[in-house]
């Protein structure tokens, strides 16, 4: 009888996988023995593997640009990476290798655009779309940029009085772009996205403010979708409308040449994620052809932003199981080192999935368990895996520590959890490994931020100066 862990895991799903083998009871990312980090780093740790987040760069172009010559496609295509998955250096400088376009979603983002600016990392053609609801001090510093001589700067209308805003600050001529007000999907609890211009209303509001205005050009259309690219009838519903309104702006704005289709790609959440990416951007292109040819109007250049696919699956975590807890007959928790509250938020906020497998261990018998961390709140917890509501692990035994990674997880935590602040029962923030490899394919790692010191949180909190 087969009762090993990692006989549930040959049996249950397609195993070894292109990220994920086993050697000698332990587990390996990309050929990295993760127990070498373990022993190096500690726990609990995050990691970067910073080579996925090129990867990912190449396969998103490749698919879209062999769409393009299938399709006889006439427009390029051009990546943007949402500096709002993750804005850390380290990201955008691995992802600006691949020669990408960046998208901002607040004031501070242009800060990062100067910082790369001064930094050698990018010059001053380098598309620069500017998405998201603009205060004041963002609408100063987009028309700063634009003044200094960034020509590819395109900020992205999302409500009337932007434009407004723009021509007070920016000195001559500049591109805008306007974002489409998306319906939301029936299970939501409103109907159409608070961003953005309705799509009834956009052609209306090119001709009254854009249209005579010698100062102005509309380059592009942007259209998002909440829950990203996926194979449905609502997307594709969503889409053949957004294409309506291009066509029908681009027979009276000749200088409308982009479209923009925010949103991304989505990642792998388990071992049994199947996407057909390769169909996605094909159909994509074919759709957009096919609305552009029935009215007779050149295609448009595509941009996409890719966020969550260019960056999510170049992260992980890799907690201690500290303690085992047998809180009746049926439930045991095994208790990590830290929290899912502060350290992976979107697994209690959204009830994100990720990939969760153990490091060690894969020989000894399986258990049963419930996932607890060390915050005194309830719901500090995880019980959400590819198992369907129920987590398997390796069985907890006090005389070898137990580890566990959570894989896929570079997009939004590190922001969402607030790296460096104050977190929920102070616990500390962990400390951060990053990953690289070199042209010989030899694995280096350094240490990022250590593990947040109770000195720093007393520090935020006023106790000390």
């Amino acid at each position: 009888m087969k009762t090993k862990y990692i006989d549930l895991i040959e049996q249950s799903f397609e195993f070894p996988t292109e990220e994920f083998e086993v050697e000698d009871g332990e587990l390996y990312f990309y050929d990295i023995p993760l127990m070498d980090l373990v022993k190096q780093y500690g726990t609990p740790m995050k990691f970067t593997y910073l080579p996925k987040i090129s990867e990912n760069i190449k396969k998103a172009r490749v698919w879209f640009n062999v769409a393009l010559t299938k399709a006889n496609y006439n427009g390029k295509y051009y990546q943007c990476y949402c500096t709002k998955s993750s804005h850390f250096s380290f990201v955008l400088e691995e992802a600006l290798k691949n020669d990408i376009h960046i998208e901002t979603s607040s004031n501070f983002d242009i800060d990062i655009i100067r910082a790369l600016y001064e930094s050698g990392q990018i010059d001053k053609n380098k598309f620069i779309v500017c998405n998201g609801f603009k205060m004041p001090a963002y609408i100063e510093n987009i028309a700063r940029l634009i003044n200094d001589g960034f020509t590819s700067v395109i900020p992205v209308l999302d409500n009337y009085s932007e434009l407004d805003q723009l021509l007070e600050q920016v000195e001559g001529e500049f591109s805008v772009g306007i974002r489409i007000a998306s319906e939301e999907e029936p299970k939501f609890e409103f109907y159409t996205s608070r961003l953005g211009i309705g799509y009834k209303n956009i052609v209306q509001y090119y001709h009254d403010f854009i249209e005579n205005n010698p100062r102005v050009k509309l380059k592009m259309l942007h259209f998002f979708i909440n829950t990203g690219i996926k194979d449905t009838s609502y997307y594709w519903n969503e889409l053949n409308k957004c294409m309506n309104v291009y066509c029908e702006l681009k027979k009276v704005c000749p200088e409308l040449t982009a479209l923009n289709i925010g949103g991304g790609f989505p990642i792998k959440n388990s071992l049994t994620f199947d996407y057909d990416y390769e169909y996605m951007a094909e159909e994509i292109v074919n759709q957009i052809k096919m609305a552009c040819d029935s009215n007779k109007v050149p295609e448009p250049d595509i941009f996409t932003e890719f966020g969550s696919f260019t960056v999510g699956e170049s992260g992980g975590a890799i907690y201690s199981v500290v303690f085992q807890k047998q809180q009746n007959d049926r439930e045991k928790w095994n208790m990590i080192d830290s929290s899912f509250i502060t350290t992976l938020p979107d697994s209690w906020s959204i009830s994100k999935r990720f990939i969760m497998l153990p490091i060690n261990k894969w020989e000894s018998q399986y258990e049963r368990v419930f996932l607890g961390g060390l915050t005194c709140d309830s719901d500090d917890y995880y019980n959400s895996e590819q198992h369907v509501n129920a987590i398997y692990l390796p069985e907890y035994d006090e005389e070898e520590t137990l580890y566990i990674g959570f894989f896929n997880t570079g997009a939004y935590q590190e922001a969402i959890g607030g790296f460096g602040g104050i977190q929920h029962c102070l616990i500390p923030a962990p400390k951060h490994v990053l990953i690289s490899k070199d042209e010989d394919g030899k694995i280096s790692t350094r240490l990022y931020s250590k593990e947040q010191s109770y000195k720093s949180m007393l520090k935020t909190l006023g106790y000390t100066y």
